[in-house]
This record gives C-alpha cells, structure tokens and sequence, in this order.
C-alpha cells in the first residue's frame, strides 16, 4: 500500500501537438487535472517533466494550470532516469513510491517506470487514467511492461483512496468534491 509520505508523482511530457494525438485525451486531460489537484490536496509532490520542449512544445494549458508553483525540467533521454536534474530533485524528496502519469506509455513512461523499478528499488503504479500513447495498444503494451517488470497499475480515485486510508478529514473532503 502507498503512503503520502512516501509517494511522490511524476508528470512526464504531455506537451505540444503531440499531447493532442494521445488516445483518448481529453479523458487523459481531465484524470490529470484531477490527479494533480488531488495530490496537492495529499501534500505530494510532483515532479514535472518536459522532452525537448524547444521542439516538443510547452506542456498542454489544460494540465500546467494547476502546476502553478512547480517548474518543469527539460530532458532529452527518454527515461527520466537517465536525466541528472531529474534524479537529484528524485533524491531530495525521499520517496520511494512512486506514481508515474504522463505520455507516452511506451516510451518514456514505460522507460522511466522500468528504471525506477529495476535499478532504483522504488515501488511503482503506473496510473492507468493518466497515462496514454497515440494508439491504444501501445498504451496498454506500456503499461502490461510496467507490470511485468514489477510495477503495479492504479487508476486515480484508487490512489486517491489508498492514500487516504478512512473516509474523514477535511483532505478526504476535499478530494471527494474533485471526483464528484
């Protein structure tokens, strides 16, 4: 089971024109908007990634709205692992749970899952709502690799109430208004 003091989210690449081929994306839209909401409400932190920006673009109006006290880091490889920025904010955090969203699931979610599992010990759910690829197979072969590397699949209301353990509280409050 996850914990808030130990889970920490990462964000990966929804940028530019390609952000709008994803499968399904404004469902991918809305469950990250809700995602980063309801971790904000948690006190978990996220990591935003962005690849290439120059050429990718910046990350999509719809999703860094609500990563208005976050900065994006720019990387080149396609898992974040592989990126120095990214491991040392990685490392100042703590954590050790990780919740990975983003684009595309194949790639650089699935590399950057892989690498967390694999050779960084970390615990990983990749969140099925709020991930995506620009074909649905691609997708779901991303996430079924995260699994079979030894990673786990959630969806975001399940964290939210993984996290959250009972149902009171102000935060539990909160988070039911962002998935009513």
């Amino acid at each position: 089971m996850f914990e808030i003091d130990k889970s920490v989210m990462l964000l990966i690449d929804v940028q530019g024109q390609l952000a709008q081929l994803m499968y399904e994306k404004n469902k991918l839209f809305n469950s990250l908007g809700i995602m980063i909401q309801g971790m904000k409400t948690l006190g978990v932190p996220i990591i935003w990634m962005e690849q290439i920006p120059k050429n990718l673009g910046p990350t999509t109006e719809v999703v860094s709205k609500y990563m208005t006290s976050e900065e994006p880091i720019e990387k080149f490889s396609f898992s974040c692992c592989n990126e120095p920025e990214f491991m040392d904010q990685f490392k100042k955090t703590g954590r050790t749970q990780v919740l990975l969203t983003g684009i595309e699931t194949h790639i650089c979610v699935f590399q950057t899952g892989y690498d967390l599992i694999k050779k960084q010990g970390c615990d990983v759910q990749v969140v099925c709502d709020c991930v995506s690829s620009r074909t649905k197979e691609n997708k779901d072969i991303g996430i079924q690799r995260i699994v079979q590397s030894g990673g786990q699949v959630s969806c975001v209301e399940m964290i939210f109430f993984e996290l959250l353990k009972a149902a009171k509280g102000d935060e539990f409050k909160q988070i039911i208004k962002l998935i009513k």
